[in-house]
């Protein structure tokens, strides 16, 4: 049976841990050569490992996804060490917590609060698709896939900048896949719900009864079953799919 990426070369953002992490390993697995790149070279390197001893193959880089020119240098190695770019996820993000705005309304966040918050989470992934579609039309044709989330569709109380943001990515992700679909390059968004990964522990811990409360599968998600969404699109199975916001969050934005 072939493998659904068989022979492409693949980036991936924020792949030190979590969706990331999982995302590479199912990449790998399908057959694509990752460069798995992080803010942490080490995480990056331990996912790598992970790779390498599932059988896969790729680099280990280290980027800030809000400075242009470490966004520029990253995708430059990718297609040193690959010859070209296939596929990307622009996965790297930051939450609340991470900038100090934990439960916080608009009217309380700081300006450097949310300067950080976009320049990662919006600025990061528009500085990748910027330099990610320079790669891919050199390439003929290419997929990206944002992470953007359930709270890039809905209001989200107390959560600062952060729906704020990625909002923005899906926004953003449809006006991409609308200027580069001449390009043959498809460009989709995943939006997943609650997911337990290294960066949701904070949430979960002081609110986590209350969220299971509201999914209707009762349950949080996995990295892994952001993984395989991740997968299908960046895929030539999604062939016809690009400008698309897939959520992945149990039912959460059902009800």
């Amino acid at each position: 049976m072939s493998k659904l990426l068989e022979g492409k070369s693949s980036l991936i953002t924020g792949g030190g841990s979590g969706i990331g992490r999982a995302t590479a390993l199912a990449f790998a697995r399908e057959g694509a050569w990752v460069a798995v790149a992080d803010l942490s070279l080490d995480s990056a390197r331990q996912t790598l490992k992970r790779v390498e001893a599932a059988g896969g193959q790729g680099v280990a880089l280290q980027v800030d996804v809000a400075e242009d020119a470490s966004v520029a240098a990253m995708v430059a190695a990718a297609l040193d060490a690959f010859g070209g770019l296939d596929i990307a996820f622009n996965n790297a993000g930051i939450a609340p917590a991470m900038v100090g705005a934990t439960g916080q309304k608009i009217a309380d966040v700081s300006l450097d609060s949310w300067n950080r918050m976009l320049a990662v989470n919006l600025t990061g992934v528009f500085l990748c698709l910027k330099h990610e579609v320079q790669a891919m039309r050199e390439r003929g044709g290419g997929a990206i896939v944002n992470t953007a989330s359930v709270a890039g569709l809905l209001g989200l109380a107390n959560a600062s900048s952060y729906p704020v943001s990625k909002h923005g990515v899906v926004g953003l992700t449809k006006v991409a896949a609308a200027d580069h679909a001449s390009d043959n390059i498809r460009v989709n968004a995943i939006c997943p719900g609650y997911v337990e990964t290294p960066m949701t522990e904070d949430t979960f811990q002081r609110h986590g009864n209350r969220i299971i409360a509201r999914v209707p599968m009762s349950r949080f998600g996995t990295a892994e079953e952001i993984a395989e969404a991740v997968v299908f699109l960046a895929s030539d199975r999604a062939s016809f799919v690009t400008g698309s916001c897939w959520t992945a969050d149990g039912g959460y934005s059902a009800v």
